[in-house]
């Protein structure tokens, strides 16, 4: 009995399937890295009390910025009614408001040309059949989603529009959700397009645990969410003590019973940090795991946990260089960090779909072009 090997090639694929699906990959690639940037300028927005400048949501007439100076005093005005201008900002000039104002058209811009980046690229890879198959839904989706999106974040201004001066915290967290789930469903469609998989499972317990980290990760961040929207991160601004101990004295209040979780400032924020700490702690975990794994699990296993590094170091910085006094603004400083951080989140979901995608059941399936050696017994 001899062993030999035999080279048996594939059935062709139909020409240009590869080329289509890397195209719609990298366009799905460019227009995630654009919305990356729209979660940092909305980050910005918030730090900067700019959110609430625009008073009016404008889908199509809205892209054109002010071109006179009867338009400028008639934004001014409106804004002038507002609860943020007569509560917070009551001695706010024109030239002021025109400082907070850019920021938000830039934000509500930037979403725009979001959806026109997603569309025109969509219908054009349809009308030409380069769309994959099976993938039309799923863009489809994509793009409903990027329109919810739309519409939740004028939701989430108009609750700040009424009779407080900030926007509730449900419908900002709501808001910052979504576009995690449009950019993580972008990438996710990509790296599919890129590597698909084949049905044979692998890794089984590196993905178990994974999914305790993507968890960990998903309720951080809405935890942030709720800190940021609380406002909460502007008290007790030491780590890794909260006033007299590790645990804030506040922590449970009877009088808010459950909604503590979700209401308490000390809570909130507490919470926040003991989830960080945790997925820190698992993501060290799985990186362990991975590094007797295959080369590219490793290497994507890395790269996440040198980004929970970062933004757990970004974190605690966040909370030192934030003012304790919450009637004033927080230092310039902690603007710049505070949008670093909300950035090192973003970094962080990347790292975790593609440890996702990486631990994923089966090995990469074979281009056309490729051959399969064989062993057979002769």
């Amino acid at each position: 009995m001899t062993v030999s090997s035999t080279a048996i090639p594939l059935a062709p694929a139909a020409a240009g399937t590869d080329a289509n699906a890397r195209a719609v990959a990298w366009w799905l690639i460019a227009v995630a890295g654009m919305v990356f940037v729209m979660v940092v300028i909305g980050g910005m927005t918030r730090l900067t009390e700019s959110g609430l400048s625009i008073t009016e949501w404008q889908p199509i007439t809205g892209a054109l910025p002010p071109l006179s100076e009867a338009d400028w005093q008639a934004l001014f005005a409106k804004y002038r009614a507002s609860p943020q201008f007569q509560q917070m900002f009551p001695a706010l000039t024109l030239a002021g408001f025109k400082g907070i104002f850019w920021l938000e058209y830039i934000h509500r811009l930037w979403g725009r040309l979001i959806g026109v980046a997603f569309l025109l690229p969509f219908l054009w890879f349809w009308i030409r059949g380069r769309i994959p198959k099976g993938y039309w839904p799923a863009l489809l989706g994509l793009f409903a989603l990027g329109g919810l999106q739309g519409g939740v974040g004028w939701v989430m201004v108009a609750s700040g529009l009424v009779d407080r001066p900030s926007v509730s915290h449900y419908r900002l967290t709501l808001h910052l959700a979504l576009a995690v789930v449009i950019y993580v469903a972008m990438l996710w469609t990509a790296f599919g397009l890129l590597q698909p998989r084949g049905p044979i499972a692998a890794h089984a317990g590196i993905r178990r645990w994974s999914r305790v980290v993507y968890v960990l990760i998903a309720v951080t961040i809405i935890y942030g969410a709720f800190v940021a929207g609380l406002r909460a991160g502007w008290i007790y601004n030491t780590f890794p003590w909260m006033g007299d101990g590790l645990v804030p004295a506040g922590y449970w209040l009877k009088s808010l019973g459950w909604r503590n979780l979700v209401e308490n400032h000390d809570t909130v924020q507490f919470n926040h940090r003991l989830l960080a700490t945790l997925t820190l702690l698992a993501i060290i975990v799985l990186w362990g795991a991975a590094r007797r794994k295959v080369a590219g699990l490793r290497r994507a296993a890395t790269w996440l946990v040198l980004s929970v590094l970062l933004q757990y170091g970004l974190g605690i910085t966040t909370i030192l260089l934030f003012d304790v006094d919450v009637a004033r603004p927080p230092l310039a400083g902690g603007l710049v960090i505070g949008t670093l951080h909300q950035a090192g989140a973003m970094v962080l979901v990347t790292a975790a779909v593609w440890s996702a995608h990486a631990a994923r059941a089966g090995r990469a399936r074979p281009r056309a072009s490729q051959r399969i050696s064989v062993t057979m017994l002769e």
